[in-house]
């Protein structure tokens, strides 16, 4: 069935699959988790250097960027000055910004790496991976390009509470989109104000921004980070069914709903959860949403 957005002052879809209602106010906030950056060499000494660099699924480039210059101890802004050099192979749809195409691995540090270097590596691995037959004929199938698909798959990774999720929050992009309704996705909004917090306001979803997905309908411009294999494959093999909404109630049980009382229900029962006090380690500490009255 066909159904209209709620207004969008009184919805939104959070990012971990954690939707809230807005209309007052209310943040959302999660534990953020810490990834190995760095392998490092056996031998003794203080010389010892790291041997590779491991790039995480869903990290933004800013995060890269940084990530190669400690790895090459170099100074802070060197892997980004170095894009003018790297002579990077990107989708013309990217406009040169390698978003989305600096794919999560790990990369060896040889003896004479460089931050071109190491980037090139990151675009190649990209390229051998999303411009295969299969992505490409999946992107056809789902009335998209590969840099549409790379874009959504991004949104999936950020969103997705656990892989096993990830085909229905493609699912749930999609039926958005073909209904003409906004994303309304935390995570293109954090993307927006250069932060990794989930707590989002009312101001928050006002700014003027192209990754704004409560103001602007469609896709953001760009990926809003690095999305891996599994991203990708639910990005163009959404599971079918009619969802449009979808919240994480606790670890382990994200519902996914066409229905908007339904969801309500859904959130409600995740804010009672979030008041518990021997609520799962890693739950959202923020004060629970509201429905407005």
């Amino acid at each position: 069935m066909h159904m209209n957005t709620p207004p969008r002052s009184t919805i939104r879809l959070t990012r971990r699959g954690r939707a809230a209602l807005i209309a007052t106010g209310a943040v959302v906030a999660a534990t953020a988790v810490a990834v190995p950056l760095l392998s490092v060499g056996s031998g003794d000494g203080e010389a010892e250097r790291p041997t590779s660099l491991v790039i995480p699924e869903g990290w933004r480039s800013a995060q890269v960027y940084e990530a190669v210059d400690k790895a090459l101890a170099l100074p802070a802004g060197s892997a980004k000055k170095s894009l003018a050099k790297a002579k990077l192979t990107l989708p013309a749809d990217a406009e040169g910004n390698p978003e989305g195409y600096f794919f999560p691995a790990t990369y060896p540090l040889a003896g004479k790496a460089t931050p071109e270097s190491l980037l090139t590596s990151m675009v190649e691995t990209a390229n051998k991976k999303f411009n295969g037959g299969q992505v490409t004929a999946g992107a056809q199938r789902n009335a998209m390009n590969v840099y549409q698909a790379v874009t959504i798959a991004s949104i999936v990774q950020a969103e997705a509470a656990d892989k096993a999720d990830m085909s229905k929050v493609a699912r749930v992009v999609f039926n958005r989109l073909e209904r003409g309704m906004p994303l309304q996705m935390d995570s293109t909004l954090n993307y927006a104000l250069d932060r990794s917090t989930l707590d989002t306001s009312v101001e928050d979803t006002k700014i003027d921004s192209p990754y704004n997905s409560y103001q602007r309908m469609g896709l953001p411009p760009t990926p809003i980070a690095n999305p891996g294999e599994e991203a990708m494959r639910a990005a163009i093999n959404p599971t079918p069914g009619d969802w449009v909404y979808f919240v994480t109630v606790k670890p382990g049980d994200t519902r996914f709903t066409a229905d908007y009382e339904e969801h309500l229900r859904n959130v409600a029962e995740f804010n009672e959860s979030r008041k518990k006090p021997t609520a799962t380690a890693g739950a959202s500490t923020a004060p629970p949403a509201q429905a407005a009255g």
